[in-house]
């Protein structure tokens, strides 16, 4: 899918990888940037950043409430236009407890974040492009999506989740014979803050210039599958082959893979738990969404 000319929306935009990528979208020649996230502050800040690269406009949005992303999306392509590529960034962890010491709120929380938003995000713009016969989403799981992880059990379900669906939409997509393109991309721990004090013996903690870029052109080149780095493709490969005991002992003592979230901290200077793209400290803000150009307010909800 070609970037250039593209309107790219991007959730989470204001902070992490996903403001990154909307950097580097613009420089390849997007006609329009436009930024979901929760913040409004970060989104401001991103604006300004970003300008001069070409079009921005930010959208107040919390993605876990699907009202506002019903509301947000007409208003979008009310300003802005149809949305040719949306990437989908924003994610949540909440603490390194083990699953029994979780609270509900926590479990429904990083579900409805992780999980079933970018359903929603993806279950109200995907019928506009298929009617194009136009358009990419790109969804930002994780590798706990395929590699089980103590520690951040609900993290890594809701990461399976975003696979599974992900890829299946894909396939039913192709059957259609749809130019709709789906990218899944499954990317280890990234070092954007989200996930301060993980600890990685083996395999190298990620660089968000570099992985951001590696998303692009994985969007770029149509990619079904993006897993980061490369030899996390073959997770699945030595599941099948080791016996689970095996394999539990080669990654999980040998390359310490399950001991990566003992030492988590998530971002310190966010009191509500650790946001990728959306550290807000108030859950709360699902009303409004921020009008491009003139900061004023505009209630969704």
């Amino acid at each position: 899918m070609k970037i250039k000319d593209a309107n790219v929306l991007i959730t989470g935009g204001a902070s992490g990888i996903g403001r990154l990528m909307g950097r580097m979208a613009l420089e390849k020649g997007a006609a329009r940037l436009i930024i979901w996230d929760i913040n409004a502050q970060n989104i401001e800040l991103v604006k300004a950043e970003l300008s001069s690269l070409g079009k921005v406009s930010g959208f107040r949005v919390d993605v876990s409430d699907k009202n506002v992303i019903e509301q947000a999306y007409a208003a979008t392509v009310q300003e802005c236009g149809p949305v040719d590529i949306l990437i989908q960034c924003a994610g949540i962890v909440t603490s390194n407890a083990t699953f029994d010491k979780l609270t509900t709120a926590d479990i429904e929380r990083t579900m409805m974040i992780n999980a079933i938003a970018p359903m929603n995000v993806a279950h109200i713009m995907l019928p506009d492009m298929i009617k194009r016969d136009k358009g990419h989403i790109c969804n930002i799981a994780s590798a706990a999506g395929m590699l089980s992880m103590p520690k951040m059990s609900v993290y890594s379900a809701s990461k399976w989740s975003v696979i599974g669906w992900s890829d299946s939409v894909r396939i039913e997509l192709a059957k259609m014979k749809s130019k709709v393109r789906f990218t899944t991309v499954a990317p280890y721990f990234i070092n954007t803050g989200m996930f301060d004090g993980v600890s990685s013996k083996i395999f190298p903690i990620l660089d968000p210039e570099n992985t951001a870029r590696k998303i692009i052109r994985a969007i770029e080149r149509n990619r079904d599958f993006r897993g980061i780095p490369f030899g996390f493709h073959f997770i699945r490969f030595w599941q099948a082959v080791l016996p689970v005991a095996l394999f539990d002992y080669v990654f999980g003592t040998i390359f310490g893979i399950y001991h990566t979230m003992d030492h988590f901290t998530g971002r310190k200077n966010d009191n509500r738990k650790y946001i990728e793209g959306a550290n807000s400290a108030d859950s709360a803000l699902t009303a409004s969404v921020l009008q491009n150009g003139d900061n004023a307010e505009r209630k969704v909800s």
